[in-house]
């Protein structure tokens, strides 16, 4: 029984989030220190910029949080940009599974809105969504 615990306190949460063709697979475990990879790399490697970085890494730095994390996520789809606002989704909903309490400071940063934009579609008879060829009076 006590092994089953042991195994319950050690189980990781999960979450995913999305941000336009972008969908992160986040899982949380209770760690010694906050170690983050995406796709099997370091945070620092998946994401060069440290504006990224940081957008993923967001909902951490605003709660504060004396908990440590091992954060393992699973991104696929879309540009760099919207995976890295995907994660930071995805974070924040595995945060407020572990802690209900962070919902409301999370909620207030907008972290745990779903972004619904995204690329229109192409219309029959345009060139683009919406772009038309240019209309000739002569």
């Amino acid at each position: 029984m006590a092994a089953l615990k042991e195994k319950s306190a050690e189980r990781y949460i999960e979450a995913i989030g999305r941000r336009k063709t972008s969908i992160a697979r986040v899982r949380l475990t209770p760690a010694s220190r906050t170690a983050v990879t995406i796709n099997n790399k370091d945070v620092n490697a998946y994401f060069v910029t440290t504006a990224l970085q940081m957008a993923a890494l967001e909902p951490f730095l605003k709660i504060g949080l004396s908990t440590q994390f091992a954060v393992s996520v699973v991104v696929k789809g879309g540009g760099i940009a919207g995976q890295a606002i995907a994660v930071r989704h995805g974070i924040s909903r595995a945060l407020t599974e572990y802690d209900a309490t962070l919902r409301g400071p999370l909620k207030k940063e907008g972290f745990l809105k779903r972004d619904p934009r995204a690329k229109e579609r192409r219309k029959p008879g345009l060139l683009k969504a919406r772009k038309r060829k240019q209309w000739s009076k002569r």
